[in-house]
């Protein structure tokens, strides 16, 4: 699916071709349950399937923040590596749905090209405000 996805990209780079990983919202046991007892834990099935996408010509991967500092490490500085399940400690939100989640700061400390923020901004009383909040921690950190 990549490597058709890619060549009906083209080459002129965009749109650019990202793989999902594994959802943000499995945790290590329903990963068990939906992959069965001899599966390997996510770590090592996330670096694999993130080899396979590189390898057949995706531009980066969506993966969580629990993996991308590994990622980043094994794929080195080319691959984007978008993060989900962004969670600041002073958000409000609920984390129904995101099992490996992350603080902005942390998953940029660790390797992530884009963060994706949700539901700490659209389930807060003060939408823009935590936007802003975010964006601030986001710049005071890569000073």
């Amino acid at each position: 699916m990549i490597a058709a996805a890619c060549a009906g990209a083209g080459s002129s780079g965009a749109p650019r071709i990202l793989a999902v990983t594994l959802l943000t919202s499995l945790d290590e046991s329903e990963w068990r349950a939906v992959s069965g007892p001899g599966a390997p834990p996510i770590a090592e099935a996330v670096s694999g399937l993130a080899r396979l996408a590189i390898a057949a010509g995706a531009d980066g991967l969506v993966c969580s923040a629990h993996e991308v500092g590994r990622l980043r490490a094994e794929l080195g500085p080319a691959p984007l590596l978008v993060v989900p399940g962004i969670r600041p400690a002073w958000s409000q939100s609920d984390h129904a749905g995101q099992s490996r989640t992350a603080e902005p700061r942390a998953a940029l400390a660790a390797g992530a090209s884009c963060l994706v923020v949700g539901r700490a901004v659209t389930g807060d009383p003060h939408p823009r405000a935590a936007l802003e909040r975010i964006v601030a921690d986001v710049a005071a950190a890569s000073r």
